[in-house]
């Protein structure tokens, strides 16, 4: 009994020894849990002090492998929409094709300098939202005392610029596209999308930036300044009609390369990215290969200072800046002289007030004398003529260059398209200004006397789409009671006479032609009468009269010509296709259309019904 009760005492007290040991170990082993667990927090915080503090998002291998891949001026933001936990990341990269597009975010995108290589970055650009699921955030509740709220970047990062938060909707992966490709040949070092990554610049909402955090670097403003004005790109691509191409600094026209040089220092340019170059053609009908064919082109490019390449030296440094343009393709033709050349012209070099060096490819000497009081309004200095300042050798210096002309539509300045507000009105005042023609406004009805009618023009046209009752059309239009003239518009006209005759008219009657450019010479709120010849033919005479009229301010009736007063009866039987779909035939191309519908018929109009027109625009003078 005794031993078997000491037997028990003494197993007892054995486990009472173990016990005590147990709780030993598992304290140890629960020092080392929680040891380690602060070590790897102190090591995460101190390897990235930017991070948030137990800000999940960015420890995950996938938040890990695209911050190693994103390049070193990529563009990304930290921000909260507000409630706790509520962390997204906006991202600006190159895509990298694939993905799933949401919505899609509009995202102002600076175009003053557009190259080729910016556009199709900014094509393939994505903003990106991430937001974790409600299952993380609740994991993070109970050890976040507070909310990751304002921005943060990392010191190698730029913020992102342009847009607003209240934009970015949760879990939406949104894309903005932009397109256009080039017209132009380019060379093939174009810089590569993730180079030009670097390149692009994002429009800034009135917003100051977030405030740099501590232990930030922030670059020096010279150098940033400076590292953007190099990126800038040269030339403008993007318009349909022409492209343009616009840069500052050091710049020298080698007039016997046909090259346009901006100089840049080698201490400052990136040696890593190939020379930008483009060839272009300095005329807006960029669409056209034949009316291009005969244009010259011009080179654009940089190029640095080295001891291995020498930019040619400056013959001649000028103050002012320089706009190149071209006076060969349609011109000759005054709708193409002025819709190609004097009305873009007018709208690229007026913010110079005169001070503009003008310089000129496929010069005809005739065309100068015609328009040398227009151009001398434009410039005070003389015309460089390419051709014969590349026979000469000569380099000339600008600080600034423009080259290509802004054009819209045709005969047409659009305020909402214009860097300077311009508006047609503006140009047909400048024009009237320039020749010293008088009148701003037409004499109004009641003001005339039977001594003095107000005053009707009819070009008459000598060729083609001839006017068959001319006689008839002017006696119509004294007994209604217009004093009746009648001019024919040649090219070879003295602009300032033809000028001064036109603005004398309270109106003007034409057939569709070349002839009623003259419009612009009327003073605002005349009336412009355009007679259409048969064939379908409204659309173009709206766009190339029609609305230019209106643009500048003048009343607008079309008179379109049905086929008895065509001759095309007499030469087509009336079940041809040219009477029963004339438009249909439109789709044998222009030359079909000049050739048959145009220049293929003359006109004798219906009194009856145009007698109609010129009462209607007697009456437009008593408004």
């Amino acid at each position: 009994m005794k031993g078997g009760i000491g037997g028990g005492g003494g197993e007892k007290q054995g486990r009472g020894r173990t016990l005590p040991r147990l709780e030993s170990q598992r304290f140890r082993l629960l020092s080392i849990v929680v040891g380690c667990f602060v070590f790897s927090v102190v090591f995460l915080l101190s390897s990235r002090p930017d991070a948030t503090a137990f800000d999940t998002s960015h420890m995950t291998p996938k938040a890990s492998l695209e911050d190693a891949r994103r390049p070193a001026a990529a563009v990304k933001t930290l921000r909260s929409s507000g409630g706790f936990g509520r962390d997204f990341h906006v991202d600006i990269v190159p895509q990298r094709g694939g993905g799933e597009s949401r919505g899609h975010l509009e995202q102002s995108v600076d175009h003053s300098s557009n190259d080729k290589a910016a556009t199709e970055l900014v094509r393939d650009t994505v903003i990106v939202e991430e937001r974790r699921s409600d299952v993380e955030r609740e994991a993070e509740l109970d050890d976040r005392e507070s909310s990751a709220a304002g921005v943060t970047s990392n010191s190698d990062d730029q913020p992102a610029r342009g847009v607003k938060e209240e934009e970015v909707q949760a879990n939406a992966v949104q894309t903005t596209a932009i397109t256009g490709q080039p017209a132009v040949e380019t060379t093939p070092g174009q810089q590569p999308a993730e180079e030009a990554a670097r390149q692009v610049v994002v429009k800034k909402e009135q917003q100051p930036p977030p405030p740099a955090r501590r232990g930030e670097r922030k670059a020096p403003t010279g150098s940033s300044s400076r590292q953007q004005k190099q990126q800038q790109p040269l030339c403008d691509f993007s318009d349909h009609r022409s492209d343009v191409c616009e840069f500052a600094g050091d710049v020298r026209l080698d007039a016997n390369a046909s090259s346009f040089i901006v100089v840049t220092d080698p201490t400052t340019t990136s040696s890593s990215g190939p020379t930008e170059w483009h060839r272009v053609r300095p005329y807006p009908r960029k669409g056209d290969e034949t009316c291009m064919g005969r244009i010259t082109s011009l080179t654009v490019r940089r190029s640095s200072t080295t001891t291995t390449n020498n930019p040619p030296r400056c013959t001649a440094t000028h103050a002012s800046p320089a706009v190149a343009f071209a006076t060969g393709g349609y011109t000759g033709n005054i709708f193409h002289d002025f819709s190609d050349v004097l009305v873009p012209l007018f709208n690229t070099v007026k913010r110079y007030d005169g001070d503009v060096q003008l310089v000129m490819a496929n010069v005809a000497s005739w065309w100068l004398v015609k328009y040398d009081r227009l151009l001398r309004s434009l410039s005070r200095h003389p015309v460089i003529d390419l051709a014969k300042a590349g026979a000469n050798g000569e380099v000339h210096c600008f600080p600034r260059a423009v080259v290509g002309l802004r054009a819209h539509r045709e005969l047409i300045i659009e305020p909402g398209r214009s860097a300077d507000g311009l508006a047609t009105p503006d140009f047909t005042r400048f024009v009237r200004r320039a020749l010293g023609l008088p009148r701003d406004a037409p004499t109004p009805l009641g003001a005339t006397t039977k001594n003095k009618r107000p005053r009707l023009l009819i070009i008459s046209r000598r060729r083609t789409r001839l006017l068959l009752n001319l006689a008839a059309v002017v006696r119509a239009a004294e007994e209604v009671g217009f004093e009746a003239v009648v001019n024919e518009s040649d090219v070879g006209n003295d602009i300032t006479q033809v000028g001064a005759l036109i603005n004398s008219c309270d109106a003007m009657v034409g057939v569709h032609g070349a002839g009623l450019t003259n419009m612009m010479f009327l003073p605002p709120g005349a009336t412009l009468v355009q007679i259409v010849p048969w064939g379908g033919l409204q659309w173009m005479a709206r766009a190339d009269y029609g609305d230019p009229a209106q643009a500048m301010g003048l009343n607008y009736i079309q008179y379109e010509v049905g086929v008895e007063e065509s001759t095309l009866k007499d030469k087509y039987p009336r079940d041809h296709q040219i009477f029963t779909d004339p438009t249909g035939m439109h789709k044998k191309g222009f030359g079909f259309i000049r050739q048959t519908l145009m220049d293929g018929q003359d006109i004798n109009v219906d009194l009856g019904r145009f007698r109609e027109v010129l009462i209607q625009v007697l009456n437009n003078l008593t408004q």
